[in-house]
């Protein structure tokens, strides 16, 4: 497994970073592609956990590189922040290493962000786009426009001066602007610190590969939120796509062995856009109780639905899913029955199960098709430690058929399954459930 992505099938919170974080002591290098300080990681170890923002889960692991790679839009300041703090806890185990090319997010950025968002909800009852407002859309927006800072001007004062200069006339439009020469004496700081840190990260990862040393590159936010592929223009400003981490890495597709797509056992989404499998009232609120349902990043409450299989099937098309991972299948133990989306009925009558409409509109009107499953057990701590001691054999067989299911529906197998928060709470069943052949172009366009 020399080259392994870790992708979101969802629109995020899927539970990627624990996932990654239990394969990470498995990889010489584990780097972080894309987004920013807008998405975290949550990982818990023991009565302990931690968030990470804009480090890799190598962080947490020795004798691991944890590279925040090209793709990504970086905030030094908070970044520090979250250095000083893994370090003062004893978990800062990994070497950290910055792309020399990854973008600057500057407080120019989140003034923008502010202004962009108050400018979508300016008509009553417009919901805008729930950003973060974090400034990663307009630090996506000036690396496009080639008005970008990049964390290697951060060590290059003359450089950084006249691009500070040029971005602040850019910016003229916004208010309440911070004091150019304060910035630029803050970032200069900022910088002299993280330049040990600061490198060129495709040289290393190539020489990795020639060398056979595995990596793993690691999702930030989801499929479903993918700039082109996502439900636009409820998305984020990257491609937290298979695709979008060789980009974010700069490692060539041919280099690429695995793919796993990481899916909860239900749904979940943060602010707005299309949800159709979205359950509302007590039922909603018992799949966000008992799930945690909660951003790590901001802690806004997550809308919670169904397993929706159209979406996961165009997920699985779009990344080339070799393999599944499925997360919080303890949140469904105990429930009466287990409903599955399995197809949309459009308002055209059109049936549709492997391709969703790619118009927001449209997705929000369609009207989800289920099938029922029987509800496994609750996940008593006498049935976790089974699985920690047994393994696969220990899943109950109401689980066992439900990840059938979805293995046969999706074409790709289950291979992980994680029943809790823990680091250990993961049973990996190995890669025996071969799934049926792959669809024809004529069915997945169906």
């Amino acid at each position: 497994m020399p080259v392994t992505v870790v992708v979101g099938a969802q629109f995020g919170d899927e539970a990627k970073g624990k996932i990654s974080d239990y394969l990470a002591s498995g990889f010489r290098h584990v780097v972080r592609t894309g987004g920013g300080p807008n998405a975290g990681h949550s990982i818990h170890l023991g009565e302990r956990s931690v968030v990470l923002h804009q480090l890799s889960c190598g962080a947490l692991h020795p004798g691991v590189s944890a590279i925040s790679g090209p793709g990504m839009v970086i905030n030094p300041m908070s970044l520090e922040k979250e250095l000083a703090e893994l370090a003062a806890k004893g978990w800062l185990k990994g070497d950290v290493i910055l792309s020399e090319r990854a973008h600057v997010i500057l407080p120019l950025h989140e003034l923008e962000d502010g202004w962009e968002e108050a400018l979508r909800t300016a008509n009553p009852g417009d919901p805008g786009l729930g950003t973060t407002r974090r400034g990663i859309g307009p630090a996506y927006e000036d690396r496009y426009g080639r008005f970008g800072l990049r964390m290697v001007d951060l060590t290059r004062p003359e450089a950084l001066r006249t691009k500070l200069d040029l971005l602040f006339r850019r910016k003229s439009f916004l208010k309440d602007l911070p004091d150019p020469q304060a910035l630029f004496g803050q970032l200069s700081e900022v910088g002299q610190r993280l330049a040990p840190m600061i490198r060129a990260t495709e040289p290393i990862l190539w020489g990795a590969i020639e060398s056979g040393e595995p990596i793993l590159l690691e999702g930030a936010q989801s499929a479903l939120l993918d700039v082109d592929f996502g439900t636009y223009p409820y998305v984020t400003s990257s491609h937290p796509t298979s695709a979008g981490a060789l980009v974010g890495s700069g490692i060539p597709p041919a280099e690429l062995d695995e793919v796993i797509g990481v899916s909860k056992a239900y749904s979940t989404r943060v602010g707005a856009g299309p949800f159709p499998t979205e359950v509302q009232g007590e039922l909603g609120e018992y799949l966000r109780r008992e799930g945690g349902e909660r951003g790590a990043t901001t802690g806004r409450p997550r809308r919670c639905g169904w397993l929706d299989l159209v979406l996961l099937r165009y997920a699985a098309r779009l990344n080339g899913f070799t393999s599944l991972a499925i997360t919080k299948v303890d949140v469904l133990g105990g429930l009466e029955e287990v409903p599955v989306c399995t197809q949309y009925l459009a308002s055209s009558g059109e049936t549709l199960r492997r391709y969703p409409p790619s118009v927001a509109e449209e997705l929000e009107k369609v009207t989800p098709i289920y099938e029922k499953f029987p509800a496994w057990p609750g996940f008593t701590e006498r049935l976790k430690e089974r699985l920690r001691r047994e393994g696969a054999r220990a899943l109950p067989g109401p689980l066992r058929a439900f990840l059938h299911y979805v293995a046969a529906e999706t074409h790709v197998p289950v291979e992980w399954v994680s029943f809790g928060a823990q680091r250990d709470d993961t049973v990996w069943l190995g890669r025996g459930a071969v799934a049926p052949r792959a669809p024809t172009v004529t069915e997945w366009t169906g």
